[in-house]
């Protein structure tokens, strides 16, 4: 570390202590004397996003906790499983070690967490995300999620 006042290399650290994200040190430089503080924070390196039509955006994590929220909206899902859920996205997309990533990659990371949250959530949000065209697709995402479908069948009650 440098020092501030005259540049040494030479200091010396007379106290750390953490306070939350960040330790701060107290150094003293050995050629002069100058006290200064410093504060080590951990940076989170978190890809950019490429979008479909080719655009490049950085992450954002406001953005992911709108769509969980969204999806989640008046269902039995509280905010702290929303954010459990969101940081476990940021973290799958810090662990891939790239630059960039594409869409797709967050937003199959996204529907994977919300099919652990919520399956009514996660249909609604995989309804937007694949644009889903027909009738066909929707039963599709519904049979993935090992729930049987009775499309075809009129409901029991209506015969009863």
């Amino acid at each position: 570390m440098l020092c501030p006042k005259c540049a040494s290399e030479k200091s010396s650290v007379t106290d750390s202590r953490g306070d939350g994200g960040a330790i701060r040190r107290r150094r003293e430089c050995q050629d002069c004397g100058f006290r200064f503080t410093t504060y080590e924070r951990v940076e989170l390196v978190l890809p950019g996003i490429i979008k479909k039509d080719g655009r490049r955006e950085a992450f954002d994590r406001e953005k992911v906790r709108r769509g969980f929220r969204r999806a989640c909206e008046k269902r039995p899902v509280g905010a702290e499983a929303i954010d459990a859920a969101v940081e476990a996205v940021e973290k799958r997309m810090q662990e891939l070690c790239v630059k960039e990533v594409d869409s797709r990659i967050l937003g199959e990371a996204v529907m994977d967490e919300l099919r652990k949250l919520d399956k009514i959530a996660y249909v609604r949000f995989a309804s937007v995300y694949r644009e889903f065209s027909d009738v066909n697709q929707f039963v599709d995402a519904l049979q993935s999620l090992g729930t049987p479908t009775n499309i075809d069948q009129p409901d029991k009650a209506e015969n009863a």
